[in-house]
Order: structure tokens, then sequence, then C-alpha cells
């Protein structure tokens, strides 16, 4: 047990993090650890952590911050802390732990694993691709020199994931052959979509092709400039930007010569109201999911809403494997939140969102106030949609343009690597989880 009164932290911003403690707040003591862990003292964050773990009963994590606080130099306490502390989604904290036991043991692959794992949890692939690249002279093929090519893929290093993809040989172990052939469509999408796009770090639809194989139909006016490279924060949607997003749709089967003969609706209501939408602006049949049906467009407004309703999860498990012909389009994917499975088309990447029909806000004489949701019928909800002004919001004048020219062509350049293989994003496999620092 840790005890508050004869062992607390020394350090300011680990006494922060422990009064947060006091008042109950596990996720606010945690986070505040996130920016400093780095530079301060293994066993006092051990000591924070540990208390943590001990109030969410993480046994695992409370044990390992334990020995690491009895004995905080020590290399096997370091690397069994942040293997906890991956395990548990604490990768940040993972980092500096596993960095002090690469010093202490030079070349211990086992601890550049775990560390890389820990990097590619956190986004921080470009000092994945340096650590591994560190000892290229020692590591294995497989995993390491296919997790640099992820890195640097991840990166956007291209020219060095090509390099080092051309010296990966065929796996001994066929359980590496599916990331084998998902590494390959990878890079097979990066040389078709390069002729026609720029492929660099603000090209947001051209990695989102690369790495996930999905064709993301419009950018975000707001903030370009400021990071978000054609991302959505918080958005309250509205019928023409629905609108907007099925004409890319269309766009995009006609460029891609994808001829669907009917549109398929999904069981929750946000999906089905975009459903009848597209039925009307693709002149097709709407008809209920059926995860057999060949040549369908299958419509969702938002996936990882989806899993939230009754029997969304069991849809969602049976769009992973989609037959020829079967098209999956997703109007508003998250980008802060992995894909309960990756759509082939995409309209918009939000962080939050309000669907049009949804409870919404709106600025009233005293201030901001609800709105309530549409309870109207969902064939007239989607009729408003097919009848909406899909004219795109002028921004705030930062963000270069994105002309339906220039969607066809990225689309026709793309279009013989689109909807091939199992059209599922490129993963990591991570470190082997039996792992252990000997």
């Amino acid at each position: 047990m840790f005890s508050r009164r004869n062992r607390r932290p020394k350090s300011p911003e680990l006494v922060r993090a422990w009064e947060l403690l006091d008042a109950g707040d596990v996720p606010g003591a945690l986070r505040s650890l996130r920016a400093d862990a780095a530079g301060l003292p293994p066993g006092e964050v051990a000591l924070v952590v540990g208390r943590a773990a001990e109030t969410v009963g993480f046994e695992d994590l409370r044990q390992a911050a334990a020995a690491l606080a009895a004995r905080p130099g020590r290399a096997q306490e370091l690397f069994d802390f942040g293997y906890a502390c991956i395990e548990r989604g604490l990768s940040s904290l993972a980092i500096p732990a596993l960095s002090e036991v690469l010093r202490q043991k030079p070349g211990a692959l086992t601890v550049v694993r775990e560390l890389v794992a820990a990097y590619e949890r956190e986004g921080r692939h470009g000092e994945a691709v340096e650590i591994l690249a560190r000892h290229e002279s020692d590591f294995a093929d497989w995993p390491d020199r296919y997790l640099l090519v992820h890195n640097a893929i991840m990166a956007g290093d291209l020219v060095l994931a090509r390099r080092q993809h051309s010296l990966l040989p065929d796996p001994a172990d066929p359980q590496w052959l599916p990331a084998r052939a998902r590494q390959s469509r990878v890079l097979e999408r990066a040389s078709a979509a390069a002729p026609a796009t720029p492929l660099d770090l603000t090209d947001l639809r051209g990695w989102q092709y690369v790495i996930g194989g999905t064709v993301l139909g419009m950018l975000s006016p707001f903030g370009f400039d400021a990071g978000m490279t054609g991302r959505y924060a918080w958005l309250q949607d509205t019928p023409g930007q629905c609108l907007r997003g099925l004409l890319r749709l269309r766009t995009l089967l006609e460029a891609a010569e994808v001829r669907p003969r009917s549109v398929s609706l999904l069981p929750d209501r946000d999906s089905r109201v975009l459903g009848l939408a597209a039925a009307g602006v693709l002149g097709l049949p709407a008809e209920r999911f059926a995860p057999g049906r060949e040549d369908t467009v299958v419509i969702a407004y938002d996936l990882n809403g989806l899993t939230r309703t009754e029997h969304g999860a069991e849809v969602c498990g049976q769009l992973f494997d989609r037959v020829p012909g079967q098209v999956l389009h997703e109007h508003a994917a998250s980008w802060t939140d992995s894909p309960a499975v990756t759509a082939d088309s995409v309209a918009l990447l939000h962080q939050s969102i309000v669907a049009p029909w949804g409870e919404g806000l709106r600025q009233g004489a005293d201030g901001v106030e609800r709105t309530p949701a549409d309870s109207r019928p969902e064939d007239r909800i989607a009729d408003d949609i097919v009848h909406a002004d899909p004219s795109p919001d002028e921004g705030d004048g930062d963000t270069p343009t994105d002309p339906d020219e220039a969607f066809t062509g990225f689309v026709t350049a793309v279009r013989d690597t689109w909807l091939r293989g199992d059209r599922s994003a490129l993963i990591s496999s991570g470190p082997v989880p039996s792992s252990r620092f000997a």
C-alpha cells in the first residue's frame, strides 16, 4: 500500500499530481505528468502512478510502481514499470523509464521494441525511427525492420520506408504474412497517389489514402496553417455539408468507374437518414444492409456512433471483410478516436460532431442555448439534404482551394489501387506481449 503520510513526492510537478489524487481526480493527476515525466525522478513518478493504479484497481501497475519506488535506478524495475504503463495506456510515462533502461543496457532489442511501442502509441513515429535506425546493425528483420518501415511511413518518410522495405525478406513465420501484405499495399498506394498529390506533411487527403486506403472527400476550411490541415475540431453539421459529401461520393464512384446497383441502409437513425439522401443523390434504390450484398454502397453517418447503438458493434464486424463491389462510405470519421472499421470513402474528419438533425446549439437572446433534435420522419429529413445548398463554407481564407477537378484527378490516379486487398488500415503489431527484459 502507498502511504500518503510517509511516502510523498517532493518535486513540485508531482506534488500537484498528488494533490489531484487527494481530490479524487485520477485522470487529472496522470494528465499533469504527461508533459513533465521525462525530467522527473522515476521513483517519485512511480509513487504517483502507483497510488493512482491502486485507486482504480490496476494491480499489475501498482506492483511495478511499488518496486520502482523502492529501487528507482534498477533496470529491471524501470523496464517492468514501463511495460506496465504501456499495457495500461500510459505510454508517455513509459518512455522515460524505458529510455533509461536502454541507456544502461545499450543494444538490448527487447527494450528497443518496447520503447518503439510506446513511441507509436504516442504518435511519436519519428523518434521510433531514430531508435530503430540506431540499432539496425543488430536487429531482426521481423519485427524490427518491419517496424522501421511502418514508423517511417507514419512519419512521412517514404524514401526511407521504400529503402527499408526493399531489404525486408519474406517472413519465415506465416503470422507475419498479413502484415507484409498490408505494408506492401500501403507503399503501392503511395506510388499511385504521388503523381496527383504532394504527400507532404500537410497533405491530409494523400496520407489518408496511403495509410488507410480511404479517399477523403472534403477538407475543413478552418485552421489549416494551425496544424489542422483539413481536419475539423468541433463541428455542428448542416444538410448542405451532408449533400456536399454525397456529391463527392458520386464523383468518386464515377471517376473510379465503380457502378453500384443499390444503397445499403445501416440500422442506426443517423445512417438511415443519410442513406436515404444518398439514394436520392445517386439515383439508386435503398435497401436494408445485408453483409453479402455485392455492388452496393453502404452509407454510414458515423461508424463509431453506430457501434454505440443496439447491434451496432455486430454490424461493424460484418463490414470488416467486404464482398466485391461493396463500398463503405462514412460521412463523419473521427481523427482522434480509432475507427471501428476503415471506410473506403469518408466525407470529412472531425474531433466532435453534431448531426444536423441532432440536438444542437444556437446563439439566443440570453447566450448559447440548446435546440431540440429533429423528430420528423427520416425520409423528410433526407429530402431536406437532397435539396440543400452544397456550397462550401468560405472558412478563414487560409485553406488551399479544393476544386472538383483536383479531386477527380486524385481519384483517377489511385483508382487501380482503391478497393484492393482487405482494405484495413496499416497497424503495427507492436511488441510481443509476453516479452520481458532479462
